[in-house]
């Protein structure tokens, strides 16, 4: 399943400030977001104790992601937001969310907290410090 309806409500809750968060996650869960590529690695960025995974709903939106970062980014891995959360983010350790479509008006984070990434690698959750 592509991001194009993950897009449109991200859109939506940009222009009204209203939406369904619960519905947001799993509507990123079901779909099928670009995850940028740089020398080998995820492309990602550390503030605090928080590590941000980037995620993009269209080649577009990354386009203007990397441009804006004056970045090159030629390359880029197609991953289910379930399998990225529940695998992925697991996988690197330490709290780590997801930056989707960045640099957008639509753009917004999934926190590492409790019902977005897994118990174990929240903040909020049993293995990780708050």
């Amino acid at each position: 399943m592509r991001a194009e309806a993950l897009a449109l409500r991200l859109a939506e809750l940009a222009g009204t400030g209203e939406g369904d968060l619960r519905s947001l996650v799993g509507e990123f869960r079901r779909s099928e977001v670009l995850v940028p590529v740089v020398e080998g690695a995820l492309l990602s960025v550390a503030t605090g104790p928080v590590r941000w995974l980037f995620a993009f709903t269209s080649v577009e939106a990354l386009e203007v992601f990397a441009r804006q970062r004056g970045e090159v980014v030629d390359e880029w891995v197609p991953v289910f937001g379930a399998r990225l959360v529940d695998q992925v983010i697991p996988d690197i350790g330490g709290p780590v969310g997801v930056a989707v479509d960045v640099g957008s008006p639509a753009g917004m984070v999934l926190p590492p907290v409790a019902g977005i990434v897994p118990d174990a690698v929240a903040l909020d959750g049993a293995g990780a410090a708050v």
